[in-house]
């Protein structure tokens, strides 16, 4: 049995795993949905103060609070540095983590993970948080389609700007940590030249998916068998 603590990517919240939640319970696994704070359900606490530190405490706090002490992290998309730097502060902690189509932290020991988002969209000035434009969709997820597509947009809460421009600094901890991933092939980025070691080492083992970014929309079957063929 595995504990999956589950870390939702830009624009979601712990809704967005639904699918495969029951799935992994029926399967006799544990399951933690995380929202962060100011996304999903917990959209009323957005604010212009809320970032990456936030982000950090909200899943430290669920391994905290649920006595966890063998969780296997899943970093979906920008999650990826928010499961890195929950493994670093606590790797006694988490078994290993899973980076799902997400960002793949190096092991270094400067700031990494800040960017700029701007092919999603730009914020005004003063402007903190970025809505979730249908063009994003039809850019990396053409296959959430119909009844998947409206509930997804209407779910969708806009995506806190720290959470993008705030790096992380990880310590000799993240080293030990164990690392798998899974590469959605519909999502824009280079999967072939990422697998041959164009992109960096990747550190663990991995599985394709043919999906666009969000397969625990549309291939929740093949998601969930994959997440278990790397959970061992």
């Amino acid at each position: 049995m595995y504990t999956y603590v589950l870390i939702p990517g830009a624009w979601l919240g712990g809704w967005v795993w639904k699918k495969i939640t029951p799935m992994l319970g029926e399967k006799g696994h544990r399951v933690y949905s995380i929202t962060l704070t100011g996304m999903g359900e917990r959209v009323h606490l957005a604010s212009k103060d809320i970032g990456m530190e936030t982000a950090i405490q909200d899943v430290l706090n669920v391994i905290k609070y649920n006595d966890l002490n063998d969780a296997l992290l899943v970093g979906h998309s920008f999650a990826g540095k928010v499961a890195a730097a929950v493994g670093d502060r606590a790797p006694e902690k988490v078994r290993s983590i899973l980076y799902l189509d997400a960002f793949r932290p190096q092991k270094i020991r400067t700031p990494q993970g800040a960017f700029d988002p701007t092919e999603f969209g730009t914020l005004k000035p003063g402007e903190w948080a970025m809505p979730l434009p249908e063009q994003v969709l039809d850019s990396i997820g053409k296959d959430v389609q119909g009844a998947d597509r409206e509930w997804m947009l209407s779910k969708a809460t806009p995506w806190l700007k720290r959470h993008w421009s705030e790096p992380v600094t990880l310590s000799k901890n993240f080293d030990s940590i164990k690392s798998a991933y899974i590469f959605c092939t519909e999502s824009g980025d280079p999967v072939d030249e990422i697998l041959q070691g164009k992109w960096g080492k990747l550190e663990g083992p991995y599985e394709v998916i043919e999906s666009g970014h969000w397969p625990m929309i549309t291939k929740p079957d093949e998601l969930v068998e994959n997440m278990l063929n790397l959970s061992g």
